[in-house]
């Protein structure tokens, strides 16, 4: 399996192909312009010479005993010279010089090939017109040259980029020491030390991580909070109807008689369903907590309303409470429809246990000031005004409280709504008497 490479590792190699990509690219840069600089030198150097022979040419010409120059040069066998008597016949050549005319064209720069070899050739006629003149340079010579001047430029490269890497490399090593610090300081940590990270002295760039961490660290340590004091009060409460269950199986258990041990088993399996309904609600609640708040949808909320209505129906007729729907049109908004039915079954559940027989318990649903609201009020005993935020908190019950429930309802309908980004208000339904409680999302 292939190893991720190191922060450090992808530094130093980008940094240095950034720096062998630019330097090639200015040596390319600098050997095509030194090139055709270096070849115009060149081409003058050709057209001099040609100046040179045509003022011999005339005056000497006829005074030269052999028809070739000797090679007084290392480099002489590569730049040849004719000169041709109206262009016709060759009266003196350099020695390496062929029989044939260098050059077609007569006058000016051009490129031939004579016997495999490439020549580089200025032709000219003297002053009078009587002498034709070429005086050329092997090409392989320019190139040979042009090599070398490239790999002067190449050179210096190939032993400064070893040293340039290792410079780097302790550069790259001192720069990133901070991140080093920071990797050392959190591996080091036991795993409950959700303590903030010091950010005084590191550099710039790494202060931002650092602050993301000490969040992160922060909503750890709030969610661990949570979880201890939701656990803590779970075992609490289930501890009570456990124990209820316990103590009517060891009397059905113990019963003399048939009626007795019935009543017993009834109260176990009534305790039973308390506890299902106990870790229902505990289920719910923990699923709320961990949900995704990009997991939303446009909701019906009258079909919501009369669907979870239609759940609970029964258990409302088994207490002689009459559950009401005042929706005129259908409302939309945006939210998790499964969770919608989860708010609205618990109000509905909590007015249920603690309303009267033969009363109403009544949804409504309506526009007010540019929210949806969603209410649901009943005419129990309602809650005083000073225990109204704390009926919100788990597993909070108020003092003389008669119907059974595990005081998780209205928790679970208050985090429902902060998912949703609404408001939970809690009021007394009308004179004084019953709860409603409204829920108002944002249009």
């Amino acid at each position: 399996m292939w190893q991720r490479a190191s922060l450090k590792q992808r530094l130093l190699a980008l940094v240095l192909a950034a720096i062998t990509l630019v330097w090639l690219g200015a040596t390319a840069f600098t050997y095509l312009d030194a090139r055709e600089e270096f070849d115009e030198v060149l081409d003058a150097h050709l057209a001099q010479a040609a100046a040179l022979l045509v003022v011999q040419a005339t005056h000497e010409i006829d005074e030269l005993e052999t028809e070739h120059t000797p090679l007084l040069h290392k480099y002489a066998r590569r730049v040849a010279f004719q000169v041709w008597e109206k262009g016709q016949q060759l009266r003196l050549h350099s020695a390496n010089a062929p029989q044939q005319h260098l050059a077609i064209k007569e006058r000016g720069f051009s490129d031939t090939t004579v016997d495999g070899k490439r020549w580089r050739v200025f032709s000219t006629w003297d002053e009078s017109g009587e002498y034709l003149i070429h005086v050329a340079e092997r090409s392989d010579v320019r190139d040979e040259l042009a090599r070398g001047i490239a790999g002067n430029l190449l050179r210096p490269l190939w032993f400064s980029l070893p040293l340039l890497a290792l410079l780097l490399w302790i550069a790259v090593l001192r720069g990133l020491r901070p991140l080093d610090k920071l990797t050392s300081e959190i591996e080091q940590r036991e795993p409950d030390n959700l303590a903030a990270l010091d950010a005084s002295s590191a550099p710039r760039e790494v202060v931002p991580l650092i602050e993301r961490l000490n969040r992160l660290f922060t909503r750890i340590e709030t969610s661990m909070q949570k979880e201890r004091r939701f656990t803590a009060d779970a075992a609490h409460e289930l501890r009570t109807p456990v124990a209820a269950i316990k103590a009517q199986a060891q009397v059905a258990r113990t019963a003399s008689g048939e009626a007795e041990r019935i009543h017993a088993l009834d109260n176990a399996i009534l305790g039973c369903d308390r506890a299902a309904h106990l870790i229902e609600q505990l289920l719910t609640l923990a699923r709320v907590d961990t949900l995704n708040r990009g997991a939303t949808a446009s909701c019906q909320l009258r079909d919501i309303a009369a669907e979870t209505i239609a759940t609970l129906a029964p258990d409302a007729l088994g207490k002689g409470v009459r559950l009401e729907l005042l929706a005129s049109d259908q409302i939309v908004v945006c939210g998790n429809p499964e969770l919608l039915r989860v708010l609205l079954r618990n109000l509905l559940d909590n007015s249920i246990r603690h309303t009267s027989p033969s009363t109403v318990v009544q949804v409504s649903i309506s526009h007010d000031q540019g929210m949806t609201c969603l209410s649901v009020s009943d005419d129990g005993p309602g809650i005083p005004e000073q225990e109204r935020n704390k009926v919100q908190e788990r597993f909070y019950r108020p003092l003389g409280t008669q119907a059974s429930g595990s005081g998780l309802g209205l928790s679970i309908v208050k985090r429902i709504a902060e998912v949703h980004d609404a408001t939970l208000q809690i009021r007394p339904a009308s004179e004084g008497r019953g709860l409603k409680v409204t829920v108002c999302f944002k249009s």
